[in-house]
């Protein structure tokens, strides 16, 4: 969204609220009349600022100061002139050293009187008209003078409000009627008056261009607030100067503003909106307003703005953040679920996926996590809130939920285009699985459920690939560990190897990392597989030279796929000290050494069980009863430190144990 000409800026520190400035102790006609002297010599000194030198001064005095009535005075816009004529009339007429009148002067002080009451409702007026032209499109210095003649006569008129207040309860009795007259209490609602239509303006303007924001809602929203930093700018460069100080008008304005901005968009948020005008309306509140325009570099020195508080209530604003995540939710979920049913749409029409740079792939991972990444960046700026906008990526989970459950679908079907539809969707999975490896703003708790779920499609896509190569390995499986695999008259493992090899050469289109992955996962099923028939009890080692030479054997093999799967591309390293550990076991005589040796391999693999131990010694026939006995006592002792650290993956516990021994 371009907001561009929305906003600009840093947000300054200003005074506090100051009180109106109390008036002195004292009777006001003195005041009045010391105001009108000082007014008198201000005219005579603005005269005198025409004289090039003092002795030009001396010998040209300045013209006589010329006095209007107060019919002049208000239409020269000389309003702070007008104020004192009028302040002066109320002095003589309802001053506490007036004479009490006599029945012959009652007539004419009424008369005086009613004209007085007349001519203050004219100042009044002209005052308010004076404050209601602050935004005049043609305010100029002219303009701004007679503000701030206004201005300095409604301090006068407070001043008069107070003297009359501080007086005891029976001269208060003397003041007119129109006392106390409240001008800047009047002054206040005529500038909310003037806030309110000001925006009222602004959001009604069809005229100003604002082609780039997408629906009405939008650029009502958008003018108000430019309204509100153009205002507030004019108010600190030019309306400020108007004012005393301690009015502190510029924070008067930035809180009638405020008030006026919040009531507006509340209105606004109870009214229905569509997902557009609901992220619009909140990503001003949250981000825009505050930090746009309450910190614009324009309002430093001038606005306090730290009391506003927030456009909406809380109420408001979690509601519409509701209705905003809720949205984005539908939004998501329905997009992934199209995605979705897109690829799966391939899949059933038989259509093999794309193949680039030799292998098979499809755009399922890359568009989905675009969907999900693009929203979350959105909600993220919107709701200016991390953990909230992290709520849409619990969306993930569900899709990899259908994923799963459409890709077992689709393998069980068995079509002629399924191996290379696998292809690829191995790669999507590895994409997804970088994602949530990547990501460190995901939660713990979606990461953890989305990547338990990654590891289930992954299992499902290995075992499309390893199942036929188990199967056609099988035969070869059935030949170790039996007396032609220990006598070297069959070629058990060279057979097994040749085979394997086969079948690992037609995974082609195959990405390269999915591939590496693949025979990692392909390296340790077939370790497991050597393993589970070492422990399937066919064949027994009756004696030390038999163990050694087993043991031999053992190792060899291990050195053989060791070198195979590494050949190919497999970094299961730890796997490669898996049958020498055991090898050691069956090639050891001394019951505690082989103890030792027991505890010292539970401890590297701590998944063992006494189970796998067990079919592991039953291969030795010279060990007795009483030796395993006491190898198991120790094992049990020694179980607790034993566990205490893990430096493998989980190995035996993929492996089945046979029966144990009945001791």
């Amino acid at each position: 969204m371009n907001t561009a000409d929305e906003t600009q800026g840093a947000l300054g520190q200003d005074r506090p609220e100051a009180e109106m400035p109390k008036a002195s102790g004292g009777r006001s006609k003195n005041i009045l009349r010391k105001l009108d002297k000082f007014w008198k010599k201000s005219v005579f000194l603005e005269h005198s600022k025409s004289a090039q030198t003092t002795n030009i001064l001396e010998s040209n005095p300045p013209p006589t100061e010329v006095v209007f009535d107060f019919q002049e005075y208000l239409k020269q816009n000389l309003l702070v002139e007008a104020c004192q004529q009028l302040l002066l009339r109320e002095e003589e007429l309802f001053g506490r050293e007036t004479v009490a009148e006599d029945e012959s002067g009652g007539a004419s002080k009424e008369e005086a009187n009613d004209s007085l009451q007349i001519d203050n409702e004219a100042l009044l007026l002209q005052l308010r008209m004076a404050v209601d032209a602050t935004f005049s499109s043609t305010l100029d210095g002219k303009h701004l003078k007679t503000l701030k003649s206004a201005v300095d006569a409604i301090v006068l008129q407070e001043q008069q409000d107070r003297y009359w207040e501080s007086l005891p309860k029976d001269h208060r009795m003397l003041a007119p009627v129109w006392r106390p007259n409240e001008c800047w209490v009047n002054h206040t609602v005529i500038l909310k008056g003037l806030v309110a239509s000001r925006m009222r303006e602004a959001a009604e303007d069809t005229v100003s261009s604002v082609n780039d924001l997408s629906t009405p809602v939008k650029r009502e929203v958008f003018r108000m607030g430019k309204c509100v930093k153009e205002d507030i700018l004019k108010v600190a460069v030019d309306v400020k100067g108007c004012y005393p100080a301690e009015y502190n008008v510029c924070n008067l304005y930035m809180r009638l503003y405020h008030q006026e901005f919040s009531a507006r968009l509340t209105k606004l948020a109870h009214s229905e909106l569509d997902l557009k005008d609901c992220s619009y309306i909140i990503f001003w509140v949250n981000h825009l307003y505050p930090s746009e325009i309450l910190q614009h570099s324009g309002f430093e020195g001038h606005v306090n703005c730290t009391s506003l508080g927030t456009l909406l209530s809380e109420e408001d604003l979690t509601r519409l953040e509701e209705q905003y995540l809720q949205a984005v939710e539908d939004k998501v979920r329905t997009w992934v679920a199209k995605a979705l049913s897109k690829e799966e749409n391939g899949w059933l029409s038989g259509k093999r996926p794309e193949l680039i740079d030799g292998y098979y792939c499809c755009p399922l991972a890359i568009d989905v996590i675009q969907a999900v990444y693009d929203a979350t960046r959105e909600a993220r700026t919107i709701l200016s809130s991390e953990s909230k906008a992290q709520r849409i990526l619990s969306q993930l989970d569900g899709f990899l939920i259908s994923f799963k459950k459409s890709l077992k679908e689709y393998v069980k079907a068995r079509r002629e285009n399924t191996q290379d539809a696998m292809k690829a969707n191995l790669f999507s999975i590895e994409q997804f699985g970088d994602f949530f490896m990547n990501d460190q703003t995901i939660p713990e708790e979606v990461k953890a459920s989305c990547t338990s779920t990654l590891a289930d499609l992954r299992d499902c896509g290995y075992r499309y690939f390893t199942g036929p190569i188990h199967e056609e390995l099988r035969v070869h499986y059935r030949q170790l560990w039996t007396p032609g695999w220990f006598t070297g008259g069959q070629r058990s493992l060279d057979d097994l190897m040749e085979t394997l090899d086969r079948c690992i050469q037609q995974l082609t289109g195959l990405n390269p990392i999915c591939k590496k992955k693949l025979l990692d996962w392909l390296h340790t099923e077939v370790t497991v597989e050597y393993v589970r028939r070492m422990m399937k009890r066919k064949m027994r080692l009756k004696d030390k030279e038999q163990q050694e030479a087993a043991a031999d054997v053992l190792q060899a093999d291990s050195r053989t796929l060791a070198n195979y799967f590494n050949g190919e591309g497999s970094k299961t390293s730890w796997l490669k000290d898996v049958l020498p550990r055991l090898a050691e076991v069956v090639r050891l005589q001394d019951p505690g050494i082989i103890h030792l040796e027991i505890v010292t391999l539970a401890r590297d693999y701590p998944d063992i069980s006494w189970k796998h131990i067990t079919d592991l010694l039953y291969l030795k026939v010279n060990l007795s009863r009483d030796d395993i006995r006491s190898i198991k006592k120790g094992f049990r002792e020694n179980l607790p430190a034993i566990t205490s650290s893990n430096a493998n993956p989980a190995f035996f516990s993929r492996v089945q144990a046979g029966k144990t021994w009945q001791n």
